[in-house]
């Protein structure tokens, strides 16, 4: 007599099949094109180089000019009223400069971007960029079929249900992984698949083998998309800061001493270049405040508290000294971005950009006036969690490690849809024929019933922790378990 499946096997089995199969065929379509979309979006990089070649690429190979005068040929570009929120010179030879602007009729986060020849001013672009990536057009219209499926706050349900459930999927896949591994015969058995099988056990052969290689990037991308949700990403910055595992931001606030002295000094300036005369080269001292360009702020926000524009904030003739000002404090790449004062009373930012290893994103704020540094950051100097999100946001959107990490997220991606595509004609394949039999008995209902009674609190218990910290997730479990449950009961009613 065959000895009896131990307890587990009566539960913890077939809850964690009936798991993987039943929300798989519900949420697989939204983790399909969330992958599907992700590995073209690894992809884009690469992409934007070809489609976007003249103007990211200067031909001229001489010294660059100074900064001053590649603003200077950009606003005359644009016109004197353009609001300038951020520059960010060539980081090598051979690529161009981008001087951004604040524009009304853009989005939240995209500002109009004029790239120019560094050694001739000579412009080489005017297109809308997106974020502190600099992503252009064709980058974030990818993108946001990737967050949002270009429908705004609506559509970014689809990518917080695709990353919530892409995790759940995935483990619940570990387990009945491990299940099976304890059955085999040899470890090749669940790390390979088996190509002499045919029909279903090929296909789950398939599947599951190539499943347990992907499985720990399935697990990371689910985790590090949440961050970018709008409940279970709330929830986790909430928590974060509870705990203190921000990110600090520079502080743009002059010292109230050095604003004093300066107007001071500005007075004795003034007298000395002939009184009110000398106004006219103090106009670009006046006007908003840049909110930080790269943040999901829209284009209203690079003006000033007090309805002024930011364009004759500071005097960008001063860029030069400034970036050299932050250059000698902690500015030591050449990706870095320079963001100039909204108002008198506000420093200019210069701050890294560099999301490659190793990373580079210090920041410092100087004092127009004096050049002095008011305040900076290090990421050196971060606590462990900061980092660690920095470094997961990094590797999520493949800037880590350049290729080979947009190599890695295009694999995991692709392996994803194929595995979906397999999943479904699994489903297509065991589902019971016109006789009424098929290949495999489906998942039987009922494993909670048969489970001891901590393994019903254990299973309720992580249940109602998911559902706090990713409601929608949440929601859309406890819709499955009563749409089953009804379909179960209906089910009983027609045979019985």
């Amino acid at each position: 007599m065959a000895a009896p499946a131990p307890t587990r096997d009566r539960w913890l089995g077939p809850l964690l099949l009936r798991l993987h199969f039943y929300a798989a065929i519900l949420v697989a379509p939204f983790i399909l094109i969330s992958a599907a979309s992700g590995a073209l979006y690894a992809l884009t990089p690469q992409l934007e180089q070809v489609v976007y070649s003249d103007e990211l690429t200067a031909p001229s190979d001489g010294s660059p000019l100074p900064l001053a005068e590649q603003v200077a040929a950009a606003q005359e570009h644009v016109g004197e009223a353009a609001v300038v929120t951020a520059i960010r010179p060539a980081a090598e030879a051979g690529q161009t400069t981008r001087v951004m602007y604040a524009d009304d009729s853009l989005a939240e986060g995209e500002s109009r971007a004029i790239m120019l020849d560094p050694a001739t001013a000579e412009i080489r672009g005017d297109l809308t960029v997106y974020g502190t990536s600099g992503s252009l057009p064709l980058r974030t219209w990818v993108d946001q079929l990737h967050r949002n499926l270009h429908l705004g706050e609506v559509g970014r349900l689809y990518s917080e249900l695709s990353a919530s459930w892409l995790g759940v999927v995935a483990a619940a896949g570990l387990g009945l992984w491990v299940r099976r591994a304890r059955r085999a015969r040899r470890a090749r058995d669940v790390l390979l698949p088996d190509l002499r099988a045919r029909g279903y056990r090929r296909t789950l052969s398939l599947h599951s083998s190539v499943g347990a290689w992907v499985l720990l990037g399935a697990l990371f991308l689910s985790a590090t998309g949440i961050t970018w949700s709008r409940y279970g990403g709330g929830n986790i910055g909430t928590i974060r800061e509870a705990f203190g595992f921000t990110t600090a931001a520079v502080s743009t606030e002059l010292p109230q001493s050095s604003t004093a002295d300066t107007d001071m000094d500005d007075m004795d300036d003034m007298d000395d270049m002939g009184g009110m005369d000398g106004m006219e080269d103090m106009e670009g001292m006046e006007g908003g405040e840049h909110a930080g360009h790269g943040a999901p702020q829209g284009a209203a926000a690079h003006h000033g508290a007090d309805g002024t524009d930011g364009a004759a904030a500071a005097d960008l003739g001063e860029i030069d000294r400034v970036l050299d000002a932050g250059r000698a404090a902690n500015i030591d790449t050449g990706l870095v971005e320079i963001r100039p004062p909204g108002d008198e009373s506000s420093a200019w930012v210069i701050e890294e950009i560099q999301r490659s290893y190793p990373t580079k994103v210090d920041a410092v704020a100087i004092d127009g006036g004096t050049l002095e540094v008011v305040d900076r950051t290090d990421f050196a100097e971060a606590d462990l969690a900061a980092k660690l999100t920095r470094w997961g946001i990094d590797l999520h959107m493949g800037t880590m490690f350049g290729l080979v990490n947009q190599i890695i997220l295009f694999v995991i991606a692709s392996a994803l849809v194929v595995m979906i595509i397999w999943g479904y004609l699994m489903w297509s394949q065991r589902r019971p024929t016109r006789g009424g039999r098929g290949p495999a008995k489906p998942p039987r209902r009922g494993a909670l019933g048969r489970a001891p009674w901590w393994g019903t609190a254990l299973v309720l218990l992580v249940a109602v922790g998911i559902g706090l910290m990713l409601p929608l997730m949440g929601v859309s479990l406890a819709a499955f378990v009563l749409v089953d449950a009804i379909a179960g009961r209906v089910r009983r009613r027609r045979l019985g």
